[in-house]
C-alpha cells in the first residue's frame, strides 16, 4: 500500500489575476464599454459662496453701512492673514483694494460696479470669493448673481473676466440697486 486512499485528490487552484492584469482589463473596459455606474467619477461639492459671511452680524453692519452711505470697517483672518474689510459708502474695499463702488443712477437707486481688475488680483484668496458672493447676494434686486467661480477664476456669463478686461475697462456693471442715503435738499 503506496497511497493513502482515504484523502480526496488535490484541486488545481486556479491562477489569481495580478494587480497589473487587473488593471489592463480595466483599461480595456473603459476603452470598449465605459466606466460602470460604481466607478464614475464623484461629483464635486458645491460650494456655497458667501454662505458664512451673509450670516455674519459684521457684515450685516457693512451692507447696511454702504446702503446707508456711512463707514463701517472690521478684520478677517483667513490661513493664517489678517485682511480688512470696509466701506465708507460709495465703495466696499479688501484690504486697501476698491472692490466694489457705486456710481449715483437717479435720487433712489446707485449702480453697483465691480473692479475687475482688482477681483482678478484677489481671486486666489477664498475670502474674496466669499465677499463677492456675499455682497451680490445681499441685494435682492440685483437677481442671481451674474458671476461664476470655477477654477480659481472669476467668470462673467461664458467668459473669464480677464477677457473682458480688455475689450470692456476694468470697469463691470452689477446693476442697480436702490440705497437709503439721505440726499441734502436744497431750499428755495
Amino acid at each position: 500500500m503506496t497511497g493513502n486512499s482515504d484523502k480526496a485528490p488535490k484541486k488545481i487552484k486556479e491562477k489569481k489575476q495580478t494587480p497589473q492584469e487587473r488593471l489592463e482589463a480595466m483599461r480595456y473596459n473603459h476603452m470598449m464599454y465605459g466606466p460602470t455606474e460604481g466607478e464614475l467619477k464623484n461629483v464635486p461639492k458645491k460650494t456655497d459662496f458667501g454662505a458664512s459671511f451673509l450670516k455674519h452680524p459684521k457684515f450685516q453692519s457693512l451692507t447696511t453701512a454702504f446702503k446707508n452711505g456711512t463707514a463701517f470697517k472690521f478684520d478677517i483672518t483667513a490661513n493664517g492673514k489678517i485682511f480688512t474689510i470696509d466701506t465708507d459708502g460709495s465703495h466696499i474695499s479688501f484690504d486697501g483694494k476698491v472692490l466694489f463702488y457705486t456710481r449715483p443712477l437717479n435720487k433712489y437707486e446707485d449702480n453697483l460696479l465691480l473692479d475687475r481688475a482688482v477681483a482678478i488680483q484677489l481671486q486666489a484668496t477664498d475670502a474674496v470669493v466669499h465677499l463677492v458672493f456675499a455682497v451680490l447676494r445681499s441685494f435682492p434686486e440685483l437677481g442671481e448673481p451674474q458671476l461664476l467661480y470655477l477654477h480659481h477664476k472669476f467668470y462673467h456669463g461664458t467668459a473669464t473676466l480677464e477677457s473682458g478686461a480688455a475689450d470692456q475697462g476694468s470697469n463691470l456693471l452689477i446693476g442697480p440697486y436702490k440705497h437709503n442715503k439721505t440726499h441734502e435738499r436744497t431750499k428755495y
